[in-house]
């Protein structure tokens, strides 16, 4: 990786400009490339690996915003910075609609482009990073399937390594979706009883009378359709891990026996008369508020605390966005080998979008929009047409919003500068924004300029 500051285009018909712009560039540390027209910017554009493109609004030929669009519609996703002169205000309001990053005004203060220039470099090289589709993740942000480089999975990872070396039951809380069972399973795996079973059982699944003869197994005739012996699902798990998804959906009568299980380490199956030595650890999990459960006569108090001698909490997916590159890039790789695709990365705006939603399925449901997308979208790069219309409307709103709100303050950033230029003198601030004196003083009255 290079260790200059970023490489950027600088685009001007002025000689004059590129000369003292590239100077302030370079020598604050950036590599600087410079041309006069739009058209020739678009193909270094394609052969440079740039970190941001600063350009003219008036260029001979193609405009700077033109340029803009161009490098839109090719798919370039680096930052462009437009540079537009006093009474020009609509054309900086245009600027930023269309997509630019920012704008500056000439003459070009050097402090405010060393801003702007460090902040455009920042964004891409961020967004290369988080949109990056690698295959090859960082050993620390994958433990046993579970993908996470943020501070509470790093801590979940970290959690998983020590309980792993004890015996002692486990607790696993959180929303559905959030990967509870990955990791039970990581647990499992990293534990004395890896080469042990691993059974996993659905409480939830099924009716009490079928449940306890799951857990627990029966003996032939102790019920009508037993009509053999069944060995339960905890025998079988023996010298293994049994995990109990949805523990809060057992019922007082199954929790009653699954407590004696517990304490006593052994089982008695449905009709059966001898008890049966078992050696497993269980991990429970639940989406439920198990206490709150306790208080409303749901839930047995002495068994919540048998199983609840660990507790780790899995995070929603809308408390660890910063997973989202490192989950969106699994999951692609997972769906492209499994539907023969090479799609190699979703379009920064799907990557916002996802940023912005609040995933009420959580990353289960991370995975089924990348799946559908994958399926669907016939080009190499994912774009928002191919998301479901709820993440669509939602960023459709998001993005709505802001961009108003970046058009409401380019305007009061343009009106403050003619101003402060002019000593507050509204008819000289108006000549200079190109507008007339009754204009300037709706625009100052809107954006609570006027004095008292």
């Amino acid at each position: 990786m290079n260790n200059n500051k970023g490489k950027i285009l600088l685009v001007d018909d002025e000689a004059n400009t590129l000369k003292v712009l590239s100077a302030i560039l370079k020598k604050s540390g950036y590599d600087v490339y410079t041309s006069r027209t739009a058209e020739e910017a678009m193909g270094r554009v394609s052969r440079l690996n740039l970190d941001t493109v600063i350009t003219d609004y008036r260029l001979p030929g193609m405009s700077g915003a033109e340029l803009l669009d161009a490098m839109k519609e090719k798919g370039y996703r680096i930052p462009v910075v437009m540079l537009t002169a006093y009474g020009t205000i609509e054309k900086a309001v245009d600027a930023m609609r269309r997509g630019a990053f920012n704008y500056l005004t000439k003459p070009v203060n050097p402090d405010e482009l060393l801003t702007v220039a460090r902040e455009a470099v920042e964004k891409h090289r961020l967004m290369l990073e988080n949109i990056s589709l690698k295959s090859q993740l960082k050993e620390r942000n994958s433990f046993k399937n579970i993908i996470g480089k943020s501070h509470v999975m790093q801590d979940i990872f970290n959690l998983i390594e020590t309980v792993s070396k004890s015996n002692s039951n486990v607790m696993i809380i959180g929303e559905s979706g959030t990967g509870k069972e990955l990791v039970a399973r990581a647990i499992h795996y990293e534990s004395l009883r890896a080469n042990g079973s691993f059974i996993p059982i659905d409480c939830a699944a099924l009716p009490e009378e079928l449940l306890e003869s799951e857990l627990f197994g029966h003996e032939k005739g102790s019920f009508t359709g037993a009509y053999e012996q069944k060995t339960g699902q905890i025998e079988l798990a023996n010298g293994g891990t049994v995990f109990l998804d949805e523990i809060g959906e057992l019922s007082l009568n199954i929790q009653k026996k699954f407590l004696r299980f517990l304490q006593e380490r052994e089982i008695l199956r449905v009709g059966g008369k001898h008890r049966i030595k078992v050696d497993v650890r269980i991990i429970a999990a639940t989406n439920r508020d198990l206490e709150s459960e306790i208080k409303r006569g749901n839930f047995r108090e002495d068994l919540f605390y048998r199983l609840n001698v660990v507790t780790i909490h899995v995070p929603p997916l809308r408390e660890r966005k910063e997973d989202m590159p490192l989950l969106a890039g699994h999951f692609l790789n997972k769906f492209n080998k499994a539907n023969n695709r090479a799609i190699s990365s979703l379009d920064s705006e799907v990557m916002r979008a996802f940023m912005d939603y609040d995933w009420p399925g959580n990353v289960r449901e991370l995975e089924n929009v990348i799946e559908r997308a994958v399926v669907l979208c016939p080009t190499d790069v994912i774009t928002m047409k191919y998301l479901p219309k709820s993440i669509r409307e939602m960023h459709s709103v998001d993005k709505g919003a802001s961009e108003a709100l970046n058009l409401v303050e380019t305007e009061k950033k343009l009106l403050l500068g003619a101003l402060e230029k002019t000593s507050w003198n509204q008819t000289k601030a108006a000549e200079i924004l190109g507008i007339s004196r009754k204009q300037l003083r709706t625009k100052m009255k809107h954006h609570g300029l006027l004095p008292e």
